[in-house]
Order: structure tokens, then C-alpha cells, then sequence
């Protein structure tokens, strides 16, 4: 039996478990990025570990979240994630390079390699044919020390791609007629392996907008084959020595299988307030807009730039519509200015942003007032854009630049004009000088760690006790973010800060949340959240697991969680629970006396199932424990902080 690219690459860096799938496995992690948002916390992370250098082939710290720099807090942590990178070896990219998936795919990734990062868009370097994927930041903590990453040995989904996308259908349309099939849940454990005559005629910034946004359908990665257009790629990046062939057997199986014909593709949107919402562009044409958002980590390369370019060639931006550009790094930004784009983007009437996350996350260019906003990004949740009210589409720079021309949706195919062609250059614009490399390993001792007024230790739990008595502390329903559990935007410098980013926990939900939770705490009650389905998906941000541990949260009832905030759970030693039967979420009520007896008992026998106990209302519920004995004990100890340093002594 052949073997898919997935198990070639993850049986060739197992080092713990076995290849089976739906188990535990641990896999050896080459290399490692970081962003601001959430690398502050991990590097305290990591030296609270007691290490002294990284243990990767390559670990890369990049600053392209919060570069808005209002008060001091930005700029200080900016500042101590220099100084680790310099103490311990790791590459620096300076504020204004880029955002870390564009630049590590322009720069570092490997095909046959595996990455782990610290942000949940890091599988866009899958494009590559790189097992990448996101993770909290104590995770990616570990794997700098030289630790095993620990993931469900996943299911491959075959995604075979055949015909040609017709002019105007762009990569993004793949991904959004991805998500139709897949949506946005239920593909827990699952990895997407792209093949096919279609899937070799995309070039690699075309793959790793689909690798990037196959984060939304919840898998654990999406990677294509490392072929003849890889090593094109490679190449004009001035990297070719770097390039290996990779692809799946003949006659490998998969655990499903699914065919798209390019051919029959059409122009997609996903309309508010999820990015599984997919409609045809042709549905919604008319419907005004007052915003158009260009870049972010999905659709901000030179090809992406330079065919909006070409679109606003000679033309005027409609005086009611606002237009951001953002290229995905500071490569793109030189290119499309040596090139022209740049001007043409300018004259045209865009407000060009710096290479950097920006108005993806909420820190930058918010719409007005019950708006519609056409993005580029691939997030739409209520809220994200820093506007509560706004409604933000997402779609191809195309059908983006076709909604800035006319002032509203517009089928691009319908606006008159000639389908841009842009071709890929056969060299890349390379300059390296905004990536600070590591210092010799002599001079490393010398380093000073800058510490502002921001930074604090990293909080810790208690280990779990024998019985856990709480409160409900929130009850919400299905398809709640990690934006909804932590915010982002403005509330992101106080990342370093746990004390003071915990008072705004389940802010968009529940205001009074964290000073509730505070008080029941201090008083030696502990929280317990009640969720509906798909609890904790979208970003990374281990604060959503973090914050609610630093108001004494111990245990979260769901429906089910997704997989990197249900990892980020264990990791801060609280309990994913879900419900043995769903209708039994209807049970529970918010400040309901909960109490799970034997809890710790339970979880380290190996009980798949514990009985909790609503006093309150008086009910039985069943709960499901699906964790391995691994992560058990990291819950028992108080997370994996506290599990590491232990096993390490």
C-alpha cells in the first residue's frame, strides 16, 4: 500500500507513538515562528523552563501583529522580543518586514520540513509542502527546547483538483468551494493533501492562500506536493538548493476523497458572520459597499497586488468607498514599487498600509457604523473588524478591487474588461536586512533581556483537585471564537499582562464575565463555562485558555471544542469536557452549582466518561474525557508548565 505525502513526512519525524490514525502521536519539530500577539507570552514561557538555547533547525520570532504603536506597551515588548531572540539564538523579522506566513513562505519554509507556530494561518507554508501547523505558545515553548509536539494522528482528505480556474476565478474561490463542502466543523483530526492536474498548475502563493484558509474548515493542516513549481519558486527566491521532490504514492488511501473541477468554479464570497457562509458573488451583486480591504496573510503576495494594480489602472475610487492596501511583506511592497503597482494602486485612491496583520485583527482601518466591508482576509466573525456592527464579506483581491471600482458586489466577469494576466517573476526581489540573524553563540551571554513595565510572569494553575466544586460562570451558544473569549484588536498589548488582559474576557459576550469569575476565585470557587457547538474556534491565541485559568476557570462543557484551543486548555490544566449527549447542554444554567466528584481520580485511571452533579437544578449529566494519558497528567499537575518543569527536574 502506498503512503500519502502527510504520512511520508510525519512517519519521518515521529518520535513518539505509533502511526495510527486517531492516536496520539508526538512528532520532532525542525522549525518554529512566533508572532507578537502571541510570542511574548511563549518566550516567558520558554524561560521559565530553564532552557538555554533552541533546539530547532531554524526558530524565526516575527512582529507584524501589533505594530500600532499607542502608549508604550507595543514598543516594549517589541524591544524583549528582540533581546530573547538575540539571548537565544533565534531570527528576528523587524516590525515592517511582513506578516510571519508570508514571509516565511517567501524566506524559510522547507519542503519535507515541519513547522509549528504560534498563530493558526502557520499551515499557509503547507503551499510549500511543509507539514505546518498552528499551536498555542506553550507548545511552540516546548518544541524550541527540543520537545515532541503532541497531535491526533490525523485523517487524510484527498483533495483532488482537476480542470483550469476560468479567468476572474482566482485560488480563493478554491478554498471558499472547499469550505461548502467541508464547512466549517466536524474536521477535527483531519488533514487536507491537495493533488492533481489542477493542483500542479497553481503557483505556490496560489497554494498557500488555499493551505492558509483550509485553517478555517478546522483541520489540523492543508499541504500540497513539492513538485516543478516548487522548486520555481524556490529558486526566485534564491533558495533552490532547499527544494526536494514530495508527493503521495501511487495507490495510497485516503480517509475521504473529494474532486473539485476548477472548471466549473465561479466567484465565491463568504457573507457575514463566518467564513463557511458561501455564497456566489452573482447572488449578492448590487448590494452596496463602503469598505474594501486588500491583503492579510491569504491574498497579499505580488500576483495578488499586482493584478488589483492593473484592475485600477487609469481609474478613481468612487468618492463613498475606502480602500486599504496592505502587501504581505516588505518583498511584495519593493516589487509592486519597482513594478508600478504601487503607483497605480496610489493614483487610484487606495491608503497603502504597512506589511502587516492590521485591519485583519481589529487594530486598523475599522469600518463605520452597520457597514459593508469586502476583505480580502479569511475571518469574518461579528466583530473582528473592530466594528461590532459591520458586515464584512470575504472574497478574492478581484472580486475585492471589482467591488472598490464600482461601489458595490460585482461579479468581476461582469465588469467589461480584460482578465489581468500577471505573470510570476522569475526572481524575487530578495533583501534580507530587516531580519536580524542570531548572534554567535559566544556573544549570546552578553545579552540584556529588556523587560517593560508590561511584562509579568507567566501565571500558572493549581493541579486539579480530588472533587471540583464550581459555578456555571457563562453559558454560550454555538460557534464561539477565541475573538469572542479574548478580543483582539486595541485589547492586544496588554498580551504580556495576564492580570490586566483577563479583565476583558468574554468582553463582546458578558462584560461583567472576568469581574464575576475574579471574585468567585478569590473566594476558592471555581468557574466552569457551558458552550454549544465548535467552542474556541478561529485563532490560536492561547490567552483564550490562559486569561479564564488566571480567573480560576477549571473545567469547559461543550458540545465540541476545536482542536487548537482544546489543546490550549489542557496545556493551562482545565478540563474539555464534552457532553456524553448534547441535549444535555439544555440542562445547565448560568450560576448553577456544578460538582464533578473524584475528578482527579478519574482522570488519572483513564475514565472516558465522569458524572457531574447540577445541585442547582438537580440533574445527572454525563461527560466525555477524550484525552490521552499524556494530557491527563498535564491536568492533573496544573498544565504544562508545571509538567514540563517537573519531568525536566
Amino acid at each position: 500500500m502506498g503512503l500519502t505525502l502527510t504520512e511520508k513526512i510525519l512517519r519521518d519525524h515521529l518520535v513518539d507513538g505509533s502511526y495510527e490514525p486517531g492516536k496520539e502521536i508526538g512528532i520532532r519539530i525542525d522549525q518554529t515562528l512566533t508572532q507578537d500577539a502571541t510570542g511574548t507570552m511563549a518566550y516567558l514561557q520558554f524561560e521559565s523552563m530553564g532552557l538555554s538555547k533552541i533546539e530547532t533547525e531554524l526558530s524565526v520570532s516575527y512582529v507584524d501583529h501589533n505594530t500600532v504603536q499607542v502608549g508604550f506597551e507595543n514598543a516594549d515588548d517589541h524591544r524583549y522580543l528582540q533581546t530573547i531572540a538575540e539571548k537565544y539564538g533565534i531570527h528576528f523579522s523587524r516590525p515592517g518586514n511582513g506578516i510571519c506566513h508570508q514571509v516565511h513562505l517567501e524566506r524559510f519554509g522547507r519542503p519535507g520540513r515541519t513547522l509549528l507556530g504560534s498563530d493558526s494561518h502557520t499551515p499557509t507554508c503547507g503551499g510549500l509542502g511543509m507539514i505546518a501547523i498552528g499551536a498555542g505558545g506553550l507548545d511552540v515553548a516546548v518544541a524550541m527546547g527540543g520537545g515532541a509536539y503532541y497531535l491526533t494522528c490525523p485523517r487524510v482528505i484527498r483533495v483532488n483538483l482537476v480542470g483550469k480556474l476560468p479567468d476572474w476565478v482566482t485560488a480563493k474561490d478554491v478554498i471558499l468551494k472547499v469550505l461548502a463542502e467541508l464547512t466549517t466543523k466536524g474536521n477535527v483530526g483531519s488533514v487536507c493533501e491537495y493533488s492533481g492536474e489542477g493542483a500542479r498548475a497553481l503557483s505556490v502563493p496560489e497554494r498557500a492562500t488555499i493551505t492558509n484558509m483550509g485553517a478555517e474548515t478546522g483541520v489540523t493542516t492543508s499541504l500540497f506536493p513539492s513538485d516543478e513549481e516548487t522548486r520555481r519558486f524556490l529558486a526566485a527566491q534564491e533558495r533552490g538548493g532547499q527544494w526536494v521532490p514530495l508527493e503521495a504514492d501511487e495507490g495510497a488511501e485516503y480517509h475521504r476523497e473529494m474532486e473539485i473541477d476548477l472548471s466549473d468554479l465561479v466567484p465565491l464570497m463568504a457573507a457575514p458572520h463566518s467564513p463557511g457562509k458561501i455564497v456566489p458573488v452573482s447572488d449578492l451583486a448590487g448590494t452596496p459597499v463602503d469598505q474594501v480591504m486588500i491583503g492579510s496573510c491569504t491574498n497579499s503576495s505580488f500576483a495578488d497586488l499586482m493584478t488589483v494594480a492593473e484592475m485600477f489602472r487609469g481609474r478613481r475610487l468612487p468618492s463613498a468607498i475606502s480602500l486599504g492596501v496592505a502587501p504581505g511583506s516588505r518583498q511584495v511592497l519593493m516589487m509592486i514599487a519597482e513594478n508600478g503597482g504601487l503607483s497605480d494602486l496610489i493614483s487610484f485612491g487606495a491608503r497603502v498600509l504597512e506589511s502587516a496583520c492590521g485591519f485583519c485583527i481589529g487594530n486598523s482601518m475599522s469600518p463605520k457604523t452597520e457597514s459593508v466591508s469586502i476583505r480580502t482576509s479569511n475571518r469574518n466573525f461579528k466583530g473582528r473588524s473592530g466594528t461590532a456592527s459591520a458586515n464584512v464579506y470575504l472574497a478574492s483581491p478581484v472580486v475585492a478591487a471589482a467591488a472598490a471600482l464600482r461601489g458595490e458586489i460585482v461579479d468581476p466577469r461582469d465588469l467589461g474588461m480584460e482578465f489581468p494576466r500577471v505573470r510570476m517573476p522569475d526572481r524575487f526581489k530578495v533583501d534580507d536586512g530587516m531580519i536580524v540573524r542570531p548572534l554567535p553563540e559566544g556573544e549570546r551571554a552578553k545579552v540584556t533581556i529588556y523587560r517593560g513595565p508590561n511584562i509579568g510572569a507567566p501565571s500558572t494553575n493549581d493541579p486539579m483537585p480530588q472533587d471540583l466544586r464550581g459555578k456555571i460562570a457563562i453559558k454560550v451558544d454555538d460557534y464561539v471564537t477565541t475573538d469572542h473569549i479574548m478580543p483582539a484588536g486595541s485589547r492586544l498589548k496588554y498580551r504580556s499582562n495576564v492580570p490586566k488582559y483577563s479583565e476583558f474576557v468574554f468582553e463582546p459576550l458578558d462584560p461583567e464575565f472576568s469581574k464575576r469569575a475574579a471574585e468567585r476565585r478569590d473566594r476558592g470557587i471555581a468557574n466552569l463555562i457551558a458552550a454549544g457547538v465548535s467552542y474556541g474556534q478561529g485563532s490560536s491565541r492561547e490567552h483564550a485558555a490562559l486569561c479564564p485559568m488566571y480567573l480560576g476557570v477549571k473545567a469547559v462543557i461543550a458540545k465540541s471544542i476545536e482542536r487548537i484551543h482544546a489543546a490550549n486548555l489542557v496545556n493551562f490544566g482545565i478540563v474539555p469536557f464534552t457532553f456524553v449527549s448534547e441535549s444535555d447542554y439544555d440542562l445547565l444554567s448560568k450560576d448553577d452549582d456544578l460538582e464533578i466528584p473524584g475528578i482527579r481520580e478519574a482522570l488519572e485511571e483513564g475514565a472516558e466518561v465522569v458524572e457531574a452533579l447540577d445541585r442547582t437544578a438537580e440533574e445527572r449529566v454525563l461527560l466525555k474525557t477524550e484525552l490521552s494519558q499524556r494530557q491527563r497528567d498535564i491536568i492533573v499537575a496544573g498544565g504544562l508548565l508545571p509538567y514540563t518543569v517537573r519531568n525536566k527536574s
